[in-house]
C-alpha cells in the first residue's frame, strides 16, 4: 500500500520514516510543485509533495493540480491525505481545531484545470460525496485519539464533515463575501482543496484533507484580522500535531480498499473507445488503460 501526502515543508519529518528519497516525476501535464519525497513507515511506503514547493514559492493559483496528482497516480499511490490552512466560518471551529471536509462549494475561475479530460476524451465522474468517506473515518478517529492524549490543555478539537469553500486568492475574503459564506452556512474556507479533490477522484485515488484551522476569516468582529504573521504562528503549532495524527494514520489504515473511489472511472467515461486518438490514449493510460479496450 501506498500513502500520499499533500502539505508543508515540515510534514514530511516523520519519526520513524527511513529509506527517505527524493522523486523527480515527469507527466503529461507538467512538472508537480516540487520533488516527491519517498520513504517508509511502519512497513508503508509514503510520499510526500510539499504543495507550494520547498520554501513556498507557488502561489494558490499557480499550482499544477494535475501534475501534482497524476504525479502520485504514476507512484503507485492509492490514497492522499491533504493537510492544509483554512479560515473558519463558524464560531464554534476555532483556531488550531482540526476540520476533516465532506464537501466543497466553488468559488474559483479555474475549473478547466481540475479534470484531466477533453481534448478528445470525456468523463463525468460522481461527485456528491467528494471526499472519501472510509479513510475520513480513519483520519477522525486517529486525529481524536491524538488530541484526546494530549489532555485538556490542548485546546484542539476535531470536527468530522463541513463545507469548504474553495476561493483563489492569493488575498483572503472581504467582509461582503465572509458574511455571505457564513450566512449559507458553510464552514471553512481554503485556496487549495477542491481542485485536488476532483482529480483524485479522477484518478480514482482516496483523498481526505485535513483543514486545520488558522483564523475566523475576517467575519468575526472580535477577533483581529487575518495576518500572515498569524496565519504562520498557528501553523506551526499544527506542525507537530499533523506529523503525529499523519503517523497513526499511516499505521491504522487497513492494506485494502473497500470504498467505491478505486473504481470511480467505471461508468463515468462517455466517449466510444473508437474515437479516441491514439496519443490521448497513451497519455492517459495509467487512468483510463484498463477501461479502454
Amino acid at each position: 500500500m501506498k500513502i500520499g501526502i499533500i502539505g508543508g515543508s515540515g510534514l514530511y519529518d516523520l519519526e520513524g520514516l527511513h529509506d527517505v528519497a527524493r522523486e523527480t516525476v515527469d507527466t503529461p501535464f507538467g512538472a508537480p510543485s516540487d520533488a516527491y519525497v519517498r520513504g517508509v513507515l511502519a512497513g508503508r511506503e509514503i510520499h510526500f509533495l510539499p504543495r507550494h514547493g520547498v520554501g513556498h514559492r507557488l502561489m494558490p493559483s499557480e499550482l499544477n493540480h494535475r501534475a501534482n496528482i497524476f504525479g502520485f497516480k504514476l507512484l503507485g499511490v492509492e490514497r492522499i491525505i491533504s493537510i492544509s490552512a483554512v479560515g473558519s466560518l463558524k464560531e464554534n471551529m476555532r483556531p488550531r481545531d482540526i476540520v476533516l471536509p465532506d464537501q466543497y462549494f466553488d468559488r474559483t475561475k479555474t475549473s478547466a484545470n481540475h479534470t484531466f479530460f477533453g481534448g478528445g476524451l470525456v468523463a463525468h465522474v460522481a461527485f456528491g460525496e467528494p471526499t472519501c468517506p472510509a479513510l475520513r473515518k480513519t483520519v477522525r478517529d486517529v486525529a481524536r485519539e491524538t488530541v484526546a492524549g494530549k489532555g485538556r490543555g490542548c485546546g484542539t478539537r476535531v470536527h468530522c464533515g463541513g463545507t469548504y469553500v474553495n476561493m483563489e486568492g492569493p488575498a483572503f475574503s472581504t467582509k461582503a463575501e465572509s458574511s455571505v459564506y457564513r450566512r449559507f452556512g458553510f464552514d471553512v474556507i481554503g485556496m487549495t482543496s477542491l481542485a485536488e479533490a476532483k482529480l483524485c477522484r479522477e484518478a480514482e485515488i482516496c483523498y481526505q484533507p485535513v483543514a486545520m484551522v488558522t483564523d475566523y476569516d475576517c467575519w468575526h468582529a472580535e477577533e483581529a484580522e487575518v495576518s500572515v504573521e498569524m496565519l504562520i504562528g498557528h501553523l506551526r503549532a499544527n506542525t507537530a500535531l499533523a506529523r503525529e495524527i499523519l503517523q497513526g494514520v499511516v499505521r491504522a489504515l487497513p492494506e485494502s480498499r473497500d470504498c467505491a473511489c478505486g473504481a470511480a472511472l467505471r461508468s463515468a467515461i462517455i466517449t466510444d473507445p473508437a474515437v479516441v486518438p491514439d496519443e490521448l490514449r497513451r497519455r492517459m493510460a495509467p487512468l483510463v488503460g484498463k477501461y479502454l479496450p
